[in-house]
C-alpha cells in the first residue's frame, strides 16, 4: 500500500564511507530530536547513510519510498476490513511514532501535497500527529526521529520543498564521494580490485561533469557499482560500461554514441 519496509536497528551494520560530518551532524540532531533533511543527486548514497545511523544508533528505520500517489493516509493509517469487522491499521509513520523508530520519507517531493501538511505538527516542538480518523493526538516517542531526502538537482519548480517545510528540518548536503573515497567504495561493493574500479570512477567523474548539457543526471554511485560487478562477474568491461553507465542515462542515440567516444577516451 505504502512502499514502506522497516529494518531493525540490530541488523548486520550497512557499510557507510562517511564523507565529512555527517555522521555526527545526524547523530547530536537525533540525540536533540531534531528532523534531519537529507539534500543530494539520486543514487549517492542518502538510504544507505540513514540505514547506517539507524543501525548506529539502535533503533528501528521505517523506510517509504514516495511517489505520486504516495497520501497522508497511506502514511497514517485507514480502516480496514479484517474477518469482517472494521479495524484501524497504523501506517508507518504512525508506527514509527508510536514505537520510537526512525521514519525516512525517501524523495518525500514526489508524495502529494497533503504529506508535508501533515508532518508540520511532527516537525515542531509539539511532535505530535494528529489521526483525524480516530480522534487521536498521537505524542511522538521520544527516540521518534523524522528523517526526509529529496534531490534539489532534479525537481522542477512545482515539485520542491517549501521554504516553511525546509526550515523545519536539519539539512546535510549530499553529493558523489570524492575519488579516494568512492574507488574504495565500489571496490568493497563490487569485489572488483580498486586498480581495475579506478577507471570507472574517472568516468564516473567525466559523464557527472556533463549534467546540464547533454544528460539530465550524472552517473551514480550505484550505477559504477552496478559496473563494477559486471565486470567482477566476468562480462567485458566495454559491455559493462554500456550496460550500467551509457543506457540507464538516456536514450538519445547521439547522445549514446557521445558517451561511447568518451569511454573510449578514457579507456582507449
Amino acid at each position: 500500500m505504502d512502499g514502506s519496509h522497516i529494518t531493525e536497528g540490530a541488523a548486520n551494520a550497512p557499510f557507510y564511507q562517511p564523507q565529512g560530518v555527517e555522521c555526527e551532524t545526524f547523530a547530536a540532531a537525533a540525540a536533540r530530536r531534531l528532523p534531519v533533511l537529507l539534500k543530494g543527486p539520486t543514487g549517492c548514497g542518502k538510504t544507505r547513510f540513514v540505514a547506517a545511523m539507524a543501525h548506529q544508533l539502535g533503533r528501528p528505520l521505517y523506510t517509504v519510498a514516495c511517489h505520486d500517489d504516495l497520501s497522508a493516509s497511506d502514511l497514517i493509517g485507514r480502516w480496514l476490513l479484517k474477518g469482517g469487522e472494521t479495524v484501524w491499521v497504523d501506517g508507518p509513520l504512525t508506527r514509527a511514532v508510536r514505537e520510537g523508530a526512525i521514519c525516512y520519507l525517501d524523495e518525500v517531493v514526489e508524495a502529494r501535497k497533503d504529506v508535508t501538511v501533515v508532518l508540520h505538527p511532527l516537525t515542531d516542538d509539539r511532535r505530535i500527529l494528529p489521526i483525524d480518523r480516530t480522534g487521536e493526538e498521537l505524542e511522538a516517542h521520544p527516540d521518534f526521529l523524522l528523517v526526509a531526502s529529496y534531490n534539489p538537482g532534479y525537481q522542477n519548480i512545482l515539485k520542491t520543498l517549501k521554504p516553511s517545510t525546509r526550515q523545519r528540518f536539519v539539512a546535510l548536503e549530499f553529493g558523489f564521494p570524492r575519488p579516494e573515497h568512492e574507488i574504495p567504495v565500489v571496490a568493497r561493493e563490487s569485489g572488483l580490485p580498486e586498480d581495475r574500479v579506478a577507471p570507472l570512477v574517472r568516468l564516473a567523474g567525466k559523464l557527472r561533469a556533463m549534467k546540464g548539457q547533454d544528460l539530465e543526471e550524472g552517473v551514480s554511485t550505484r550505477l559504477v557499482i552496478y559496473c563494477a560487478s559486471l565486470i567482477a562477474g566476468g562480462m567485458a568491461t566495454e559491455a559493462a560500461m554500456r550496460a550500467a553507465m551509457i543506457e540507464p542515462l538516456t536514450d538519445d542515440p547521439d547522445v549514446k554514441a557521445g558517451l561511447r567516444d568518451l569511454v573510449t577516451a578514457v579507456f582507449g
